[in-house]
């Protein structure tokens, strides 16, 4: 697996060594990145119908590589992600768009070990609100216990009047640590 891990993560010190174009930003690096992709891109001729008819949600943490991890290839599912892998609002319409329009019928739900959202709390909207003048309407999802999240984003999906296949439903726990998935148990 190659990682930008070893490459220099402050703007300033990634323009002395090279790792943007000269007098450039982390988005003209993925710039450059997308030029070389394109360069060699051949349209794999695909349509957006997932080929495993899977949708899998996942936090947005980059210590996931979720095609590596469960050994997909580009085209097999839909990935929705966002912090925490929680199942929002905005989760139940991709998921619904992805079932009813584009031919899913399973969803993998996978939340992992270390999420930065076990040590926020809704606090942070009264932060926000106390610095930007304004209170988000969107609440953080924080959690004390990942399995009982999991558990709570499988009831969501379970439950939701919008998603026509609720049977194929699984949720899983990332150790970021060892790489391997727990399953956790609905019940």
């Amino acid at each position: 697996m190659t990682t930008s891990a070893s490459l220099p993560t402050d703007p300033e010190d990634a323009i002395r060594t090279g790792g943007t174009r000269e007098g450039g930003t982390v988005t003209d690096r993925l710039i450059g990145a997308n030029e070389r992709y394109a360069a060699e891109f051949t349209d794999p001729g695909m349509d957006a119908r997932p080929v495993l008819g899977v949708a899998v949600v996942a936090c947005m943490d980059a210590r996931l590589d979720l095609h590596d991890a469960l050994g997909l290839e580009l085209g097999d599912c839909h990935t929705i992600r966002n912090a925490g892998g929680v199942v929002t609002d905005d989760v139940i319409r991709s998921l619904t768009i992805s079932q009813r329009a584009l031919g899913t019928r399973s969803v993998v739900l996978i939340h992992h070990t270390g999420c930065g959202l076990e040590s926020l709390t809704e606090e942070f909207r009264q932060d926000l609100e106390n610095e930007v003048g304004q209170r988000p309407t969107w609440a953080v999802e924080s959690f004390r216990d990942v399995d009982q999240d999991v558990r709570q984003s499988m009831q969501r999906v379970r439950t939701s009047p919008f998603l026509l296949h609720t049977d194929d439903v699984r949720g899983f726990v990332f150790d970021v640590k060892t790489g391997l998935l727990r399953e956790i148990d609905p019940a």
